[in-house]
């Protein structure tokens, strides 16, 4: 049987169906002309779309066909030159092919100008891009494809290539309100296992800083990080993290879609299993939301043989995974910290941010100070104050309420210790770590998991710092090194908090006033 085409194949079925009275013998043979009379007068819906009433000729030619032939005699039939260049048109389709092969962005209606004003006549659109097709003259073949070749996302081991995105999620049930959830992952190419992953109410920067920092205090720091190519990702601080843990910043490629495709299809993977149940179910809150997807994420997800492993990412992760590089979350924390420039009120000596008002050395009243703050740290009670041009710490700036009188002319008084640590209760009830990973990642809790001791010369890196010492440790003569390291060796307890409010008490900046208060900050804390 040839190769007909669909359209063909509705024209036979038109006519045969128009004509099936007769072809079934519905109607007697005398009555034949009679039928074919009143089916001429009447209207049909051709197959083309249009309504017209078929002509009287070509209804007895059709009958005709019909009955000797059967449904193939319905088919019209193909010229004999189909696909072939007719009437001469032959030097017309070459010129065609010259002109295009010319300028391979030339349209067919630019080339039809050419045609006619040297032949007088055009060739039609459709059988100008047939030919040129066949003759291998079109722009993809002529100048090639814009079209980039693209490589899969591969690597050879666990933590070399990081890969984070944000999508959107469920509502949450917020107070008495269903608010949006935004999902924001890193996943590790090499083996999909998700280093840090949870719902937030917002789509922005920080919510991806935060992830981020969740992700290098469990598992280190990766080789390569992949983000969106948007502004916010450029900025100064997470480039300069990305420098301090020796993590490459890649960015996806504008209008690129294609190269997040390893988190995307992770995102689907999500939406159809986990967000398919909750969706299903009751409204939860936020906390809840995080605790579940946690939950699928140990039990389900990471426990599943992958399609494209051909193993569990649990298990490609750790089996593939070489020492994991440590990350000084101190350090990676403070690049985040915004900074705004602020005069300090010479009335209230405090300074305004973000509505609220942070009391301040009333030694610092009407100085133009730069506050520096964690924009995840909530609620926000300390900020800390440093000199506008030297960038030297000038100590912290404690959240206060304008409307209480305040007659001292001093310095404003520290707040009391709390009575009872929270911290130490968060470590001790499993529960509770998990409710404060829900609200925000707690930098403090982090460091608490290291060493006791802080090491030296990270402990005299701070002292440069807060002294205004260019240079860092260099700074420091012989003897003045040798006084920090035996107070260093005596005072086990020595933090970066008690050296930053030493700083804050002393009277001048130096070594001997620093470490004198340092001591008082010691002792006192041993004697509680």
């Amino acid at each position: 049987m040839a190769d007909w085409t669909r359209q063909e194949d509705e024209w036979v079925v038109f006519w045969a169906t128009l004509l099936s009275p007769l072809y079934w013998g519905e109607v007697d043979a005398k009555e034949t002309a009679r039928f074919l009379r009143e089916l001429a007068s009447q209207e049909q819906l051709f197959p083309d779309g249009q309504r017209r009433k078929p002509g009287l000729s070509t209804l007895w030619r059709k009958w005709r066909q019909l009955r000797e032939g059967g449904l193939d005699a319905l088919r019209r039939k193909r010229r004999s030159d189909r696909g072939t260049i007719r009437n001469g048109r032959q030097r017309m389709m070459e010129r065609a092919i010259e002109l295009k092969r010319d300028q391979p962005g030339r349209s067919p209606q630019v080339i039809n100008q050419f045609l006619k004003a040297e032949f007088g006549e055009t060739i039609p659109d459709s059988t100008m891009h047939r030919h040129l097709r066949a003759a291998g003259a079109t722009r993809a073949k002529l100048v090639g494809s814009r079209q980039p070749i693209r490589g899969r996302w591969t690597r050879n081991q666990s933590n070399a290539l990081w890969v984070g995105d944000f999508e959107h999620g469920p509502r949450v049930l917020v107070g008495d309100e269903a608010k949006k959830t935004y999902l924001s992952v890193f996943i590790d190419c090499h083996s999909r296992y998700i280093v840090a992953g949870r719902y937030y109410l917002q789509e922005n920067f920080d919510v991806l800083i935060d992830t981020l920092l969740r992700a290098w205090s469990e598992h280190g720091s990766s080789h390569e990080l992949y983000i969106d190519n948007a502004k916010v990702y450029h900025s100064r601080g997470l480039k300069m993290a990305a420098l301090a843990v020796q993590t490459r910043l890649r960015y996806r490629k504008v209008r690129d879609p294609a190269g997040g495709g390893l988190v995307e299809r992770f995102f689907r993977t999500v939406q159809s299993q986990f967000e398919a149940e909750v969706r299903a179910q009751q409204i939860l809150t936020l906390e809840k939301l995080n605790e579940g997807f946690t939950a699928w994420l140990a039990v389900g997800y990471h426990e599943t043989v992958h399609s494209e492993t051909g193993e569990t990412p649990r298990t490609r992760y750790d089996r593939d995974c070489p020492e994991r590089r440590r990350v000084d979350m101190s350090q990676v924390a403070s690049y985040f910290h915004q900074r705004r420039q602020r005069t300090v009120h010479a009335d209230f000596s405090d300074v305004q941010l973000n509505g609220s008002y942070y009391r301040v050395d009333a030694k610092l009243r009407g100085d133009r100070v730069e506050v520096r703050y964690d924009p995840l740290q909530q609620p926000l009670d300390l900020v800390h104050i440093y000199d506008l041009q030297s960038g030297i710490y000038l100590g912290e700036g404690v959240r206060h309420d304008r409307s209480v009188t305040c007659n001292q002319s001093g310095p404003p008084a520290k707040l009391p210790q709390p009575q009872h640590n929270y911290i130490d209760l968060l470590i001790q009830q499993h529960r509770q770590s998990l409710a404060r990973q829900v609200q925000g990642i707690d930098y403090q809790a982090v460091l608490s998991r290291a060493d006791r001791r802080w090491p030296f010369p990270e402990f005299a890196q701070r002292m440069a710092s807060r002294l205004g010492r260019q240079g860092g440790v260099s700074a420091f003569s012989a003897d003045e090194l040798d006084v920090l390291h035996r107070f260093h060796q005596r005072y086990a307890e020595v933090t970066a908090v008690l050296v930053d409010r030493a700083v804050s008490a002393a009277t001048e900046p130096t070594i001997t006033e620093v470490l004198y208060q340092l001591q008082c900050l010691i002792d006192e804390e041993r004697s509680k």
